[in-house]
Protein backbone atom coordinates (compact mmCIF):
# COMPACT_ATOMS: atom_id res chain seq x y z
CA UNK A 1 0.00 0.00 0.00
CA UNK A 2 1.09 3.26 -0.82
CA UNK A 3 1.95 5.54 1.78
CA UNK A 4 0.09 8.67 3.17
CA UNK A 5 1.19 11.58 1.50
CA UNK A 6 1.23 15.05 3.20
CA UNK A 7 -1.12 17.70 1.82
CA UNK A 8 -0.39 20.12 -0.68
CA UNK A 9 1.67 23.41 0.63
CA UNK A 10 0.56 21.98 4.20
CA UNK A 11 2.68 25.02 5.73
CA UNK A 12 0.45 27.90 4.13
CA UNK A 13 -3.40 29.32 5.81
CA UNK A 14 -3.11 29.01 9.14
CA UNK A 15 -5.56 31.33 10.13
CA UNK A 16 -7.83 29.51 12.15
CA UNK A 17 -10.48 30.26 9.00
CA UNK A 18 -10.77 27.22 7.22
CA UNK A 19 -11.64 27.42 3.11
CA UNK A 20 -12.05 24.81 0.44
CA UNK A 21 -8.59 26.07 -1.32
CA UNK A 22 -6.99 22.73 -0.39
CA UNK A 23 -9.82 20.75 -1.47
CA UNK A 24 -10.31 21.88 -4.55
CA UNK A 25 -6.57 21.60 -5.37
CA UNK A 26 -6.84 17.90 -4.34
CA UNK A 27 -10.25 17.47 -6.78
CA UNK A 28 -8.77 19.36 -9.60
CA UNK A 29 -5.54 16.76 -9.33
CA UNK A 30 -8.17 13.85 -9.75
CA UNK A 31 -9.71 13.68 -5.93
CA UNK A 32 -13.17 14.42 -7.35
CA UNK A 33 -15.23 12.62 -3.68
CA UNK A 34 -12.92 14.19 -0.56
CA UNK A 35 -13.00 13.07 2.82
CA UNK A 36 -11.84 15.54 5.89
CA UNK A 37 -11.52 13.66 8.92
CA UNK A 38 -10.82 14.17 12.20
CA UNK A 39 -10.42 12.70 15.84
CA UNK A 40 -11.86 13.41 19.64
CA UNK A 41 -10.82 12.04 22.48
CA UNK A 42 -7.35 10.97 22.50
CA UNK A 43 -6.08 12.53 25.41
CA UNK A 44 -9.69 11.75 27.86
CA UNK A 45 -9.04 9.65 30.43
CA UNK A 46 -12.48 8.15 30.24
CA UNK A 47 -15.28 7.42 27.08
CA UNK A 48 -14.35 6.72 23.68
CA UNK A 49 -12.16 8.20 21.17
CA UNK A 50 -14.57 9.45 18.43
CA UNK A 51 -13.61 10.26 14.73
CA UNK A 52 -16.06 12.32 12.53
CA UNK A 53 -15.76 12.12 8.89
CA UNK A 54 -17.32 15.11 6.26
CA UNK A 55 -17.77 14.10 2.62
CA UNK A 56 -17.57 16.99 -0.39
CA UNK A 57 -17.79 16.84 -3.96
CA UNK A 58 -17.06 19.39 -6.51
CA UNK A 59 -20.80 20.25 -5.73
CA UNK A 60 -20.35 21.18 -2.22
CA UNK A 61 -20.57 25.07 -2.29
CA UNK A 62 -18.62 26.81 0.82
CA UNK A 63 -19.02 25.47 3.82
CA UNK A 64 -21.39 26.80 5.90
CA UNK A 65 -20.37 30.29 7.86
CA UNK A 66 -18.75 30.01 11.03
CA UNK A 67 -16.75 26.58 10.46
CA UNK A 68 -14.00 25.77 12.17
CA UNK A 69 -11.62 23.54 13.92
CA UNK A 70 -14.15 22.50 17.38
CA UNK A 71 -11.81 23.67 20.17
CA UNK A 72 -11.75 27.62 18.77
CA UNK A 73 -16.14 27.05 19.30
CA UNK A 74 -18.36 27.31 22.22
CA UNK A 75 -20.21 24.27 22.94
CA UNK A 76 -23.53 26.42 21.86
CA UNK A 77 -21.95 27.15 18.36
CA UNK A 78 -20.88 23.40 17.41
CA UNK A 79 -24.31 22.34 18.33
CA UNK A 80 -26.08 25.03 16.25
CA UNK A 81 -23.93 23.94 13.58
CA UNK A 82 -24.60 20.30 13.10
CA UNK A 83 -27.67 20.60 11.00
CA UNK A 84 -25.88 22.94 8.44
CA UNK A 85 -22.97 20.73 8.32
CA UNK A 86 -25.18 17.72 7.85
CA UNK A 87 -27.07 19.57 4.93
CA UNK A 88 -23.97 20.55 3.22
CA UNK A 89 -22.16 17.56 3.50
CA UNK A 90 -22.22 14.64 0.29
CA UNK A 91 -22.21 12.28 3.00
CA UNK A 92 -20.76 12.58 7.24
CA UNK A 93 -20.83 10.28 9.90
CA UNK A 94 -19.01 9.32 13.38
CA UNK A 95 -17.57 6.43 14.72
CA UNK A 96 -16.25 5.59 18.08
CA UNK A 97 -13.96 2.90 20.04
CA UNK A 98 -14.38 2.35 23.38
CA UNK A 99 -12.19 2.67 26.19
CA UNK A 100 -12.40 -1.03 26.76
CA UNK A 101 -10.99 -1.27 22.62
CA UNK A 102 -8.15 1.57 23.99
CA UNK A 103 -7.00 -0.79 26.84
CA UNK A 104 -6.66 -3.84 24.41
CA UNK A 105 -5.33 -2.50 21.23
CA UNK A 106 -3.71 0.69 22.35
CA UNK A 107 -4.98 4.08 20.98
CA UNK A 108 -3.38 4.53 17.94
CA UNK A 109 -5.34 0.93 16.63
CA UNK A 110 -8.50 2.24 18.59
CA UNK A 111 -8.60 5.13 16.09
CA UNK A 112 -8.19 3.44 13.39
CA UNK A 113 -11.27 1.20 14.01
CA UNK A 114 -13.35 4.38 15.24
CA UNK A 115 -12.35 5.37 11.16
CA UNK A 116 -13.17 2.57 9.96
CA UNK A 117 -16.38 2.54 12.05
CA UNK A 118 -17.23 6.20 10.70
CA UNK A 119 -16.07 5.44 6.40
CA UNK A 120 -18.36 2.14 6.89
CA UNK A 121 -21.38 4.30 7.82
CA UNK A 122 -20.90 6.13 4.21
CA UNK A 123 -23.45 5.83 1.15
CA UNK A 124 -20.40 6.98 -0.72
CA UNK A 125 -16.75 5.84 -0.77
CA UNK A 126 -14.33 8.76 -0.87
CA UNK A 127 -11.59 8.59 -3.79
CA UNK A 128 -9.08 9.86 -0.43
CA UNK A 129 -8.99 11.06 3.12
CA UNK A 130 -7.86 14.09 4.39
CA UNK A 131 -6.46 13.65 7.77
CA UNK A 132 -5.30 15.47 10.30
CA UNK A 133 -1.71 15.59 11.40
CA UNK A 134 1.40 14.19 9.95
CA UNK A 135 0.83 10.65 10.99
CA UNK A 136 -1.54 8.14 9.02
CA UNK A 137 -3.72 6.24 11.50
CA UNK A 138 -6.69 5.38 9.36
CA UNK A 139 -4.42 2.72 7.05
CA UNK A 140 -4.22 -0.90 8.75
CA UNK A 141 -0.03 -1.12 8.26
CA UNK A 142 -0.90 -4.60 7.91
CA UNK A 143 -3.54 -4.69 5.06
CA UNK A 144 -5.23 -7.69 6.58
CA UNK A 145 -6.91 -9.28 9.81
CA UNK A 146 -8.42 -7.30 12.30
CA UNK A 147 -9.26 -4.01 10.62
CA UNK A 148 -10.54 -5.54 7.13
CA UNK A 149 -13.18 -7.24 9.18
CA UNK A 150 -14.15 -3.53 10.04
CA UNK A 151 -14.65 -2.19 6.63
CA UNK A 152 -16.19 -5.51 5.30
CA UNK A 153 -13.18 -6.31 3.11
CA UNK A 154 -12.76 -2.92 1.13
CA UNK A 155 -9.82 -1.37 1.67
CA UNK A 156 -9.32 2.45 3.61
CA UNK A 157 -9.42 4.90 0.79
CA UNK A 158 -5.65 6.50 0.04
CA UNK A 159 -4.76 8.76 2.82
CA UNK A 160 -3.13 12.49 2.76
CA UNK A 161 -1.89 14.10 6.01
CA UNK A 162 -1.50 17.59 6.59
CA UNK A 163 -0.82 19.34 9.86
CA UNK A 164 -3.63 22.03 11.29
CA UNK A 165 -5.70 20.72 8.99
CA UNK A 166 -8.58 21.75 11.12
CA UNK A 167 -7.12 25.18 11.04
CA UNK A 168 -7.29 25.25 6.92
CA UNK A 169 -9.83 22.90 5.17
CA UNK A 170 -13.58 23.33 5.97
CA UNK A 171 -14.08 19.52 5.11
CA UNK A 172 -11.74 18.47 8.19
CA UNK A 173 -13.42 21.29 10.47
CA UNK A 174 -16.48 20.58 10.08
CA UNK A 175 -15.22 16.59 11.03
CA UNK A 176 -14.09 18.03 14.12
CA UNK A 177 -17.14 19.80 15.13
CA UNK A 178 -19.42 16.36 14.60
CA UNK A 179 -17.26 14.40 16.52
CA UNK A 180 -16.93 16.71 19.18
CA UNK A 181 -20.76 16.99 19.37
CA UNK A 182 -21.17 14.04 19.42
CA UNK A 183 -18.85 12.43 21.53
CA UNK A 184 -19.65 15.37 24.50
CA UNK A 185 -23.13 14.01 24.29
CA UNK A 186 -21.90 10.49 24.90
CA UNK A 187 -20.26 11.67 27.71
CA UNK A 188 -23.20 13.83 29.37
CA UNK A 189 -25.26 10.27 29.31
CA UNK A 190 -22.48 8.57 31.05
CA UNK A 191 -22.42 10.87 33.33
CA UNK A 192 -25.80 10.00 34.58
CA UNK A 193 -25.14 6.91 35.35
CA UNK A 194 -21.32 7.48 36.57
CA UNK A 195 -22.05 11.02 38.60
CA UNK A 196 -19.31 11.27 40.87
CA UNK A 197 -16.59 12.23 37.76
CA UNK A 198 -18.34 15.61 36.76
CA UNK A 199 -18.17 14.14 32.95
CA UNK A 200 -21.15 16.38 32.13
CA UNK A 201 -18.47 19.33 32.27
CA UNK A 202 -15.08 17.50 31.69
CA UNK A 203 -15.97 15.03 29.26
CA UNK A 204 -13.35 13.09 30.64
CA UNK A 205 -10.33 15.01 30.39
CA UNK A 206 -8.92 15.35 33.76
CA UNK A 207 -10.08 18.20 35.17
CA UNK A 208 -9.37 18.83 39.14
CA UNK A 209 -13.40 17.21 39.71
CA UNK A 210 -12.44 14.48 37.78
CA UNK A 211 -9.07 13.73 39.28
CA UNK A 212 -10.77 14.23 42.78
CA UNK A 213 -13.50 11.75 42.09
CA UNK A 214 -10.60 9.17 40.30
CA UNK A 215 -8.72 9.30 44.18
CA UNK A 216 -12.11 9.09 46.04
CA UNK A 217 -13.92 6.62 44.05
CA UNK A 218 -11.56 4.84 41.93
CA UNK A 219 -11.51 4.59 38.12
CA UNK A 220 -14.68 3.20 36.16
CA UNK A 221 -15.85 0.87 33.21
CA UNK A 222 -15.90 4.09 31.43
CA UNK A 223 -11.79 4.63 32.34
CA UNK A 224 -9.00 3.68 30.18
CA UNK A 225 -7.64 1.53 33.02
CA UNK A 226 -4.63 0.49 30.94
CA UNK A 227 -3.97 4.38 31.11
CA UNK A 228 -1.82 6.00 34.06
CA UNK A 229 -4.69 7.65 35.59
CA UNK A 230 -3.84 9.84 38.26
CA UNK A 231 -3.99 8.34 42.09
CA UNK A 232 -4.44 5.06 40.26
CA UNK A 233 -2.20 2.29 39.41
CA UNK A 234 -3.31 0.94 36.39
CA UNK A 235 -5.21 -2.44 36.04
CA UNK A 236 -4.84 -3.94 32.45
CA UNK A 237 -1.60 -4.53 31.33
CA UNK A 238 -0.39 -4.11 28.09
CA UNK A 239 1.70 -4.47 25.57
CA UNK A 240 3.89 -2.39 23.82
CA UNK A 241 4.51 -2.12 20.31
CA UNK A 242 4.41 0.57 17.09
CA UNK A 243 0.94 0.96 17.99
CA UNK A 244 0.64 0.85 21.64
CA UNK A 245 1.34 3.03 24.63
CA UNK A 246 3.44 1.84 26.83
CA UNK A 247 2.97 1.36 30.74
CA UNK A 248 3.72 4.91 32.54
CA UNK A 249 3.12 7.01 29.54
CA UNK A 250 -0.65 7.58 30.35
CA UNK A 251 -2.24 10.31 28.95
CA UNK A 252 0.80 12.51 27.97
CA UNK A 253 0.58 9.76 24.93
CA UNK A 254 2.22 11.06 21.66
CA UNK A 255 3.01 14.27 22.68
CA UNK A 256 4.99 16.29 20.20
CA UNK A 257 4.72 15.03 16.57
CA UNK A 258 1.18 13.85 16.74
CA UNK A 259 -0.97 15.66 19.87
CA UNK A 260 -2.85 17.55 18.05
CA UNK A 261 -6.26 16.05 19.14
CA UNK A 262 -5.15 15.61 22.44
CA UNK A 263 -6.91 18.77 24.54
CA UNK A 264 -10.51 18.23 22.51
Amino acid sequence: MTPARRGPRSGRGLSGKPSLRVERELQRAGHRVLAGMDEVGRGALAGPVSVGVVVIDETCRTAPAGVRDSKLLTPAAREAMVPRLHRWALGHAVGHASPAEIDEIGIIAALRIAGQRALGQLDVVPDLVLLDGNHDWLTDPDEVGLFAELSGGASTPPVRTMIKADMRCSSVAAASVLAKVERDSRMVELAQTHPHYGWADNKGYSASAHLDALAAHGPSEEHRRSWSLPGVAAVVPQAVGDDEVGPGEGHELLAGTVSEGRSR
